[in-house]
């Protein structure tokens, strides 16, 4: 018997040391923490294991691997425990304990309904560096009625052994998992500069965020003026447009002006259930956007995804450290919004003065000749006379109406949208040769097949104001329009034999440069400048193609 019992000893020695070196080799945290307790249920000969991973605090359990229980049972047994009864007994004094029956010990309390009957109980703490990181337990020892000694003694032995290689495979998945945030930091701070599209750039915060914190779905939501909160940006779940009412926890965040996360949304007496459900939230997130302190938008972050939907407060803090950049890219985003809208107008209160004046100066004046010509008709006796005046007054109509059809057609011309832009350029080069006796040619190599409507409306507006340009200032002869269509891009070319000017001193918002370049700009698109004095100016403009 003594020499079976020394046999025995030797194979869990053997199987001890072989778990360990096995152990220690696994980078994993999660495989290793389930090799864990089928290796100690093996070693100890439990029908059942489980292994606690306790949070912060120390005092209640935030993570549960077992080992025995199948898939259709955990579903029946339902949430987790957190760390009551027996299993609390081991987190507050942390030494191993052994219990031969754990139905008749009155400390067992908590267990749910369908979870199988356990009677033998041994249980041991896994301590790294003297704290507490969980417990090991093992219960319903197969061969025996309780565990003995020589079990408590094994199990011990392997929770130091584990210690270290949870150790190790906490510090390897830490390493990892911050050199992964921050490069995908920083290839989000690249992104957000990058782009100043408003809905582009609340998708891209949206989307990363969501990745970066392994969250079943995030949203990025907007103050409106009557208070309540609007969801412009979601990932994981289509929620764009969705309304918050004023009474949200999102808006209380807004005002607190302070970040804050909840493990249990249903035991939250800010949180509003109705929307809880519609998200179908078990734990949330938020963070506000703030710039110099003043809140422009809050982020929220539903479950985490896996079993465990509870966020951890370092996802707080890489949700806060990518709010700052996102809150930068936001306010810059909206400045840029702003200051283009200015710019259109204003743009357009110059082209209503421009058309004002002519009105006035031109039409209305002709318009008032008319008037006085047609009195003076009542005084003239002179039949010869009068025809005359007549044929004057018919003349002057004629003038007035084409001033008008003029007009007309650089508001918005019609040619551009019964036939497309070459046709309407073409028409456009006719008008302005019989208006100024500069000769236009108009060359098109493009495909029969019409361009995108804002492509064709920024390249004719760009011709337009090249060639009111060219009357303005350069004193040509010639001009001729080169369109054509290369390496995805439309391209057109704007050449005069004029007097040429110096890019680098003239004026470019006075020869209208300014709002040629913007046009371009806005369709992603540029506009170079080549000129000198004497020898004419060349401009080129390249729009991509979407």
């Amino acid at each position: 018997m003594a020499g079976t019992d020394h046999q025995r000893l030797q194979e869990r020695q053997r199987a001890l040391i072989e778990a360990g070196i096995a152990l220690s080799s696994e980078r994993s945290l999660d495989t290793l923490l389930q090799r864990l307790v089928e290796t100690a249920a093996a070693l100890t000969g439990a029908r059942y294991a489980a292994l606690g991973v306790l949070d912060l605090t120390g005092a209640v359990l935030e993570r549960f691997v077992t080992h025995g229980i199948g898939d259709e049972t955990h579903e029946q047994i339902g949430l987790l425990p957190r760390g009551r009864g027996i299993l609390g007994v081991l987190i507050r004094e942390a030494t191993p304990l052994r219990i031969p029956d754990l139905m008749a010990d009155p400390r067992a309390v908590g267990f749910p309904p369908n979870h199988p009957p356990m009677h033998s109980f041994l249980g041991v703490p896994i301590l790294l560096r003297g704290v507490a990181y969980g417990n090991l337990y093992l219960t319903e020892k197969e061969d025996a009625v309780e565990f003995t000694d020589e079990d408590e003694e094994v199990a011990t032995l392997f929770a130091s052994q584990a210690a270290v290689a949870i150790e190790n495979a906490r510090l390897y998945e830490s390493t990892t998992r911050w050199l992964r945030q921050l490069e995908s930091l920083n290839e989000v701070s690249t992104a957000l500069v990058g782009e100043f599209e408003l809905p582009r750039l609340l998708g891209i915060v949206s989307r990363r965020l969501r990745e970066l914190l392994g969250a079943r779905v995030v949203c990025v939501a907007l103050p409106d003026p009557d208070g309540t909160l609007r969801i412009a940006a979601s990932d994981g779940m289509d929620l764009d447009g969705l309304r918050l009412p004023r009474i949200s926890k999102s808006a209380r965040i807004l005002d607190r002006r302070r970040s804050e996360r909840v493990d249990s949304v249903i035991d939250d007496a800010e949180v509003d259930q109705e929307f809880a459900r519609i998200f179908g939230a078990r734990a949330q997130l938020w963070v506000p956007l703030l710039v110099r302190e003043r809140a422009i938008g809050v982020v929220l972050a539903i479950d985490k995804a896996g079993p465990d939907p509870r966020f951890v407060e370092d996802d707080l803090r890489l949700a806060e450290s990518f709010a700052q950049r996102a809150s930068v890219a936001v306010d810059l985003s909206e400045r840029v919004a702003r200051d283009a809208l200015r710019r259109v107008v204003a743009a357009q209160e110059l082209e209503r003065r421009r058309l004002a004046r002519e009105l006035h100066d031109e039409t209305g004046q002709a318009l008032t000749s008319i008037l006085l010509g047609l009195k003076a008709l009542d005084d003239v006796g002179d039949p010869a006379a009068v025809a005359v005046a007549v044929a004057d007054l018919r003349e002057l109509v004629v003038a007035t109406l084409q001033d008008v059809r003029r007009l007309a057609v650089e508001l918005r011309p019609k040619a551009l949208d019964d036939f497309g832009l070459v046709p309407a350029l073409r028409h456009l080069a006719e008008s302005f040769s019989d208006q100024t006796r500069i000769a236009v040619d108009v060359e098109a190599l493009l495909p029969e097949e019409r361009l995108a409507p804002e492509i064709e409306t920024a390249v004719y507006r760009i011709v337009q104001e090249a060639l009111t340009n060219v009357v303005k200032h350069a004193r040509a002869r010639n001009v001729s329009i080169l369109l054509s269509r290369k390496n995805g891009s439309v391209s057109v070319m704007i050449e005069d034999d004029g007097q040429g000017f110096d890019p680098a001193q003239g004026r470019a918002d006075g020869l209208g440069l300014l709002g040629m370049r913007e046009r371009a700009a806005l369709l992603g698109g540029t506009l170079s400048i080549e000129s000198s004095d004497g020898a004419g100016t060349t401009l080129v403009v390249d729009v991509p193609l979407p």
